[in-house]
């Protein structure tokens, strides 16, 4: 295991670093999320919008 784990740091190491850089994407797009109005990532500011009142649900 020790053999193998110095021959392929380099490789452990920069996987280890995408892995952290993805995570932290993924945690800060789910905290945009939920801050978001509506829980939408758009912000639900649908008047200019093309899609204007097909993206979102209609709130009774």
């Amino acid at each position: 295991m020790a053999i193998w784990l110095s021959e392929n740091i380099g490789t452990v190491v920069v996987c280890l670093i995408v892995a952290v850089i993805v995570a932290a994407i993924a945690i800060y797009m789910i905290k945009g999320k939920r801050k978001s109005k509506n829980g939408t990532s758009c912000g639900g500011g649908c008047s200019g919008c093309p899609m204007n009142g097909s993206c979102h649900g209609r709130k009774s």
